[in-house]
Parts: structure tokens; sequence; C-alpha cells
């Protein structure tokens, strides 16, 4: 495990991923893509291949939780999967089984769980990373929200999202939408979510800007009609939700539930970036048209 440093993570994150590919620890899962547009935004959708090996996997976990035994992965992590020692709270892991080069996963030391709301340790570490270079960081509060484990996790994948246009899709539609104080809509969303502009410095001073956005996140939990973690000691969190951050914005959005049909949908979809098993999937999303799922997944305006 590599103690983090100011100015080395990406280094750290591309020499273990180097490393984890020579010895089999990382295993990427091929894909194809093409986008879809909708609403003003140039959808970017992935056809994914070669699941076999996660699903397989997520097979013997379930088995493993049934039978009472440890199935966390993250307790431990694989040695060889671990880039950094962030902080005295959380470690960042390299996702074994990636769809997206270089997709971090920021994990407690110490098992929480997934539907724990958010402190400021954990956007402090948050902010330690997305220091280092141009990320979008996501949290997916709960099952319902397209997390896949219990162990609470933040991720983050590198900029940009797409091989083409934008570096986060829906950005043609969060350009000029309000200003640093106010909390408000993004137009074109039709579904219940608190968008909140940030200050660009903050991305100068992680310790502060982890203070400020856990009072933003904070209030946009409010602001959805969910429990403010601020208010009376609540520590779990009142109903899923995706949760997107960058050095520029933060967006929060409830969940209603995790599938459009049999399609698993996370916080990166509301970001403009999906993912389907197959051309059926695929067929699926552009007949009923990508915003259409979204809203399905969601609380309707």
């Amino acid at each position: 495990m590599v103690t983090h440093q100011k100015g080395a993570l990406w280094q750290n994150i591309v020499r273990t991923t180097e490393s984890a590919l020579r010895n089999g620890a990382l295993v990427p899962v091929p894909t194809d893509f093409t986008f879809i547009e909708d609403s003003g935004v140039r959808f970017f959708i992935r056809i994914l291949a070669g699941l076999a090996r996660k699903d397989e996997a997520r097979k013997q976990q379930e088995v493993a939780e049934k039978s009472g035994k440890n199935s966390n992965p993250f307790c431990p992590p694989e040695q060889d999967l671990v880039v950094a020692d962030i902080s005295e709270t959380h470690l960042a892991v390299l996702n074994k089984y990636n769809v997206m080069e270089h997709h971090l996963l920021i994990i407690t030391r110490q098992y929480e769980d997934q539907d724990t709301l958010l402190t400021l340790n954990d956007f402090e570490a948050l902010w330690l990373c997305m220091a280092e270079y141009k990320s979008l960081g996501f949290y997916n509060g709960g099952k319902d929200a397209g997390a896949s484990q219990q162990h609470k996790h933040l991720q983050l994948v590198p900029l940009p999202l797409a091989p083409q246009g934008p570096p986060i899709p829906i950005e043609p539609l969060i350009i000029n939408v309000g200003d640093n104080d106010s909390y408000t809509k993004v137009p074109g969303f039709p579904f219940l979510h608190s968008f909140r502009p940030l200050r660009r410095e903050l991305i100068n001073a992680p310790h502060d800007a982890a203070r400020e956005t856990l009072h933003i996140y904070a209030s946009m939990l409010e602001q959805v009609g969910m429990t403010n973690p601020t208010k009376k000691g609540i520590t779990r969190q009142s109903m899923p939700y995706c949760l997107l951050v960058t050095r520029d914005w933060m967006l929060l959005i409830p969940r209603s539930r995790e599938c459009f049909g049999d399609i698993s949908l996370n916080s990166l979809a509301f970001a403009g970036s999906l993912f389907v098993r197959n051309e059926q999937q695929l067929e699926q999303i552009r007949s009923f048209r990508p915003m259409n799922v979204l809203r399905s997944v969601t609380i309707h305006l």
C-alpha cells in the first residue's frame, strides 16, 4: 500500500493498474459504445460484453452471504488493487471489474453500510482525490440507487466520460444554471432533484471543500424531502439516492427503484452515461428514450 502524497495519486493509479493487469487482479470488462441524442443531451451508451466472471463472482458472494461467511471484498481489499492510503478512515482501491479505465473506489477502512449517510470523513477523502486530477465523483446511496456492494464506497472516474462531446454528457443542460450561492433545478430534468454550483476555488483546499460540501449535501437532502444528517443525530438515509460531485457542481437525485426493466442504473446514468448488457437492452433505451428511462427510476415531478 502507498501512503497518499499530494500530487502522486494519478501516478499511483496508473502504476497499480499496470501491475494489476499483469498479474490478473484487474479484470476489465470489454465494451462497445454508441450515442443517443435526447432532450438536449448526447447520451453515451456503453454495451458491455464479457461479464461472465463478474456474474460468477457475484453469485459466489451471494452464496457466502447466505451461509454466514464473510463475503465483503473490501474487508480486507485485494492488496494488488489498493492504490493509496488516502486518510485515517479511507483507502483508494481499483474497481476489479472495471468498465471505465482507472475507475477508483474510495472505501471506508472499517465496515460502514452503504445506506448510511455521508460524513465529513467521506467528503474529505473524496476531495483529497478529486484535487489530484479532473474527475467525476459519485455515490450510489443503497441498492435501489445502483450500489452493488453494501460496504460504504464512493467512486471516482477520470474525465472525459466519453470520447466525443463534453467531458460530462449532461453539461449542455447545466451551463449557466444558477450561481454558487443558490440551490436550483436543471432545466430538462423531469424528476425530483437538487443542483448546486460550487465555488471553483474549493479544489485548492480539500479540507475546506469537505466541510462546505457536507453542508450543501445536507441541505440538498432536505430540499428533496429526505432526512438531514445534521439534525437529531440521524445516520441512515431515509430513501435511496444518487449523488454526483465535480469540481464545479453537485447533483442529488432521489431514486424510486434500481432498474428500468432489467437494466440497472446507477449515478453515472444521471451524468448521461448508461450501461447495457446487450443489443436488446440498447434498443429498449433507444425506443423509450434515455430521459424517460431516468424518469422511470426517480420521483416524478
